[in-house]
């Protein structure tokens, strides 16, 4: 009972390091997250269209 969740819902990820898999209790609220980005600096053209012309490809390149 000692690694029992409370929760209905747990997020699962693997460390990319170790490999082990990592349980973590969902978080009741995105108040954390909103507060950790509301200071990070995002450039002005983040998500901004890129001009940029089609190339056209040959979807059968490269099969025999």
């Amino acid at each position: 009972q000692e690694f029992r969740f409370a929760e209905r819902e747990v997020y699962i990820r693997r460390d990319p390091s170790t490999g082990d898999v990592i349980l973590s209790r969902r978080p009741e609220s995105w108040d954390g997250f909103l507060a950790a980005i509301q200071g990070s600096a995002v450039p002005a053209d983040f998500l901004a269209e890129r001009a940029q012309d089609e190339q056209p490809r040959d979807p059968l390149a490269g099969l025999e």
